[in-house]
């Protein structure tokens, strides 16, 4: 199967984010749990215009990275994976599966109790961790796995935004929140009426995240709603949506999301911090990530191939499926992004981000060693 030129470089991309934010989460760590503790933790909770320096990453830097994820999931529809219905069917199903059986566990463990609004938490995957790990494969990768993962990644974050937006929604200014609607209206009038310049709609932009932050709606989804109405043109290297994309790709792969990783696990991990881990919710992210996401990913797909809605690519097994659902299951920037909206105390948050950081590590090294031997069982076969 032949790659894209834009489905390399956004591969290359994020696997070499990848790398870097598993560089920047060990720094961070070490520098919380320093002498340095108090002066570290202290910098990114100071107060900058009536909100914290992670407060402006979390809700203002993060709305680019939204926006960036709006206009690959565009591409990808136009003209990638998704455009394709036989294509696409396999990754969609997949992550349905990688959603709901996460989900499901975690509320197994959590109804009816103050920790249930986390059920969210355990149905993202980061896309830069995974490919990240993905890539520690080398070129004995089948193209269709990277596919397969990307697209199943991709689905993924729609998935996770569209719970944000629906569930983690506590109040609603529905006069700010027209207002942001009717920016979204004037710009898309704008793409039907081909303006192709970039500057009104990223003004548009800027003004509707505004609003739809004093909307009650989290101002993140701002960048995804905007992506859509960024003129696609025909997705050549001269449309503003390709532009847009490209040069995007690079700040946020190592500057955003490397921050976001830096400002939101600043933990201080205290002697007892095991004790915290002795509970529902932390069980409910664990397992969820680690077993829910590959059961889910793994269950869904297979039932949706024996059923004739999607096929299996030749050059994949299912050995590689269990293993890219294992890689599914690093949920790091998305869930901990999550843990932010849905939990107020401190206390819950901590032991909350310590649970994504350790089911990401063993989701990252089950997934690796599962790949690591099913591509070199077939490495064999082929040279027997």
């Amino acid at each position: 199967m032949k790659l894209t030129k834009t489905f390399n470089a956004f591969f290359e991309n994020e696997k070499s984010g990848g790398l870097l934010l598993l560089f920047v989460t060990i720094a961070s760590l070490i520098l919380a749990n320093s002498s340095f503790q108090t002066e570290y933790i202290s910098f990114w909770e100071k107060d900058l215009g009536h909100h914290s320096i992670t407060h402006w990453i979390n809700d203002g830097l993060m709305t680019i990275f939204f926006l960036l994820i709006g206009l690959e999931l565009e591409r990808e529809i136009y003209h990638g994976e998704l455009s394709n219905i036989k294509n696409a069917s396999l990754p969609i199903m997949a992550a349905f599966g990688g959603m709901l059986i996460p989900a499901a566990i975690f509320l197994a463990l959590n109804f009816g109790t103050a920790t249930q609004n986390g059920a969210g938490i355990p149905m993202a995957t980061d896309i830069a961790f995974a490919i990240g790990i993905l890539s520690l494969l080398g070129s004995k990768v089948p193209a269709s796995l990277k596919i397969f993962l990307t697209a199943l990644a991709v689905i993924d974050d729609l998935g996770a935004i569209i719970v944000i937006a629906v569930f983690y929604t506590k109040s609603i200014s529905f006069l700010n929140l027209a207002i942001a609607l009717g920016i979204w209206g004037v710009l898309f009038i704008l793409n039907r009426k081909k303006v192709h310049y970039i500057l009104p709609y990223l003004i548009g932009g800027a003004a509707m995240w505004y609003f739809m932050l004093n909307s009650g709606v989290h101002a993140t989804i701002t960048g995804v709603i905007l992506a859509f109405v960024i003129p696609f043109g025909d997705g050549g290297e001269n449309s503003i949506s390709y532009k847009l994309q490209h040069y995007l790709h690079k700040p946020v792969a190592f500057f955003i999301l490397p921050l976001f990783a830096v400002a939101n696990t600043c933990i201080a991990i205290k002697p007892d911090w095991h004790e915290g881990l002795n509970h529902p919710n932390t069980f409910g992210i664990v397992l969820g990530l680690v077993l829910g996401k590959p059961l889910g990913i793994l269950l869904f797909s297979f039932v949706g191939v024996t059923a004739g809605i999607c096929s299996l690519p030749k050059d994949l097994k299912w050995p590689h499926i269990l293993g890219a659902g294992m890689l599914g299951g690093i949920g790091f920037t998305m869930s901990i992004f999550i843990t932010i909206l849905a939990f107020k105390d401190p206390e819950t948050i901590i032991f909350s981000k310590i649970a994504i950081l350790i089911a990401s590590i063993l989701s990252g090294f089950f997934g690796y060693c599962c790949l690591k031997y099913t591509l070199k069982q077939k490495k064999r076969k082929r040279d027997l």
